[in-house]
């Protein structure tokens, strides 16, 4: 597209791409943006660099004069969209892009890549948050997704809301807690469970968390408060019916005098396993599979599409596209939360050149990116932390209905104005 605009002189014209998703994955009731942060790094950093370029001009998939242009490539526009964290819903411009055609299109893969992964693993992480009823989940996931992936998922997870993460490389990047178990193959390791036990309580002290199924549960709680006394700080389980292993083991344990030692479960965990686990002591769980590939919808469904240009007049014209069920709407939109007693009642979107509506609600567009320098208020640690924070004020906001795990439409309507 970018070799055909430069051919055909209207690579220059000014342009307004949006990303947006159409619906909501089924039975979804709201969905919460993650990436943001993430994404406006990827931009400041994209380049094409000699080893690109070559490759475009050796497989002759572009003419030199664009090989030329990509060479000078830096995105020198404008970004505004949702602050991280945010809910959205159908129709919601999650992110609106203004520049040239050709810096603004080179950006679609980039965009969509980073919102639809990052937003689907939040929104089914924060359905696990509200399932788990304010006790902790930790994020396991590494070990199912991609190398990078694993990071990615790791910091939306926490925007969601979950409390840690098992990935130090996502602690590192992003600030994120960090935390840890030992797995089966460390009390394989040695002679004996006892031995194992022991070894970890040597180096990490009796407030550590002890693995109770490798073989036999019963056994292992009642060797695990031997070893560590009774200031054992917690035991995970990992198999087995968890209604009933936690009811058991919680019972035992307060038997032994370690009234205090938590129990953690870890079990191929998704939101439904963890409302079902709703009335059992259960003090935190762990979840791997299912929130990095987010509960079965492993992408948001977010497009991103040219919704305004310039003419030759140099006048801005909307444009959509018609197709069935594929239709769009045109023009630089933005957007607000109408507010009811302080409960959403509506998305409402609006075409950003007839002005704010008059009605209570939450504007929703901020300025992530200006003249292609990145709003420092997004990135890092710090920005990470921002939209765990604002997702929770952000998902305060919802009725009660939002919560439900049934299948439902979205709790609030789109409404265009």
């Amino acid at each position: 597209m970018l070799d055909a605009a430069i051919g055909s002189g209207r690579h220059e014209r000014p342009c307004v791409f949006e990303a947006f998703a159409r619906r909501l994955p089924d039975s979804r009731r709201y969905g919460v943006v993650a990436g943001t942060g993430r994404l406006l790094e990827l931009i400041e950093q994209f380049r094409f660099g000699d080893e690109e370029l070559s490759f475009l001009q050796q497989n002759k998939i572009v003419h030199s004069n664009t090989i030329d242009w990509l060479a000078n490539y830096r995105f020198t526009g404008n970004i505004t969209g949702y602050r991280e964290g945010d809910a959205y819903f159908p129709g919601s411009p999650v992110l609106i892009v203004e520049g040239s055609f050709a810096e603004a299109v080179l950006l679609e893969t980039l965009a969509l890549s980073v919102l639809n992964y990052d937003s689907a693993v939040a929104s089914a992480a924060a359905r696990m948050v509200s399932a788990a009823d304010a006790r902790p989940i930790a994020e396991m996931g590494s070990r199912r997704t991609g190398e990078r992936s694993a990071v990615a998922s790791a910091r939306a997870a926490y925007i969601a809301g979950f409390s840690a993460t098992s990935n130090l490389e996502a602690g590192r990047s992003w600030g994120v807690p960090t935390m840890g178990t030992a797995a089966h193959s460390f009390t394989l390791l040695h002679d004996s469970e006892a031995e194992a036990f022991q070894a970890q309580v040597d180096a990490f002290g009796p407030s550590t968390t002890l693995l109770v199924d490798t073989y036999d549960v019963e056994k292992a709680v009642d060797l695990a408060v031997k070893v560590a006394g009774t200031k054992l700080g917690a035991v995970r389980i990992d198999s087995g019916d968890l209604a009933v292993q936690v009811a058991s083991v919680r019972a035992q344990l307060d038997s032994l005098g370690a009234t205090n030692t938590r129990i953690t479960v870890t079990n191929d965990l998704d939101e439904h396993a963890i409302a079902a686990l709703r009335a059992a002591p259960v003090d935190s769980y762990g979840v791997g599979t299912s929130v990095v590939t987010g509960s079965g919808h492993p992408a948001a469904g977010m497009v991103y599409k040219l919704v305004a240009h310039h003419n030759d007049a140099g006048e801005w014209v909307s444009v959509a596209k018609k197709s069935t069920a594929k239709a769009s709407i045109g023009g630089h939109k933005a957007a607000m939360r109408t507010l009811e007693g302080g409960l959403a009642t509506s998305e409402l979107i609006y075409q950003a050149s007839d002005g704010r509506p008059d009605a209570e609600g939450r504007d929703l567009i901020v300025e992530l990116m200006t003249n292609g320098s990145a709003d420092a208020r997004w990135l890092g640690h710090d920005g990470t932390l921002a939209a765990r924070n604002h997702r929770e004020q952000a998902l305060a906001e919802l009725p009660l209905n939002a919560f439900r795990l049934s299948r439902g439409e979205p709790v609030v309507p789109t409404i265009y104005r």
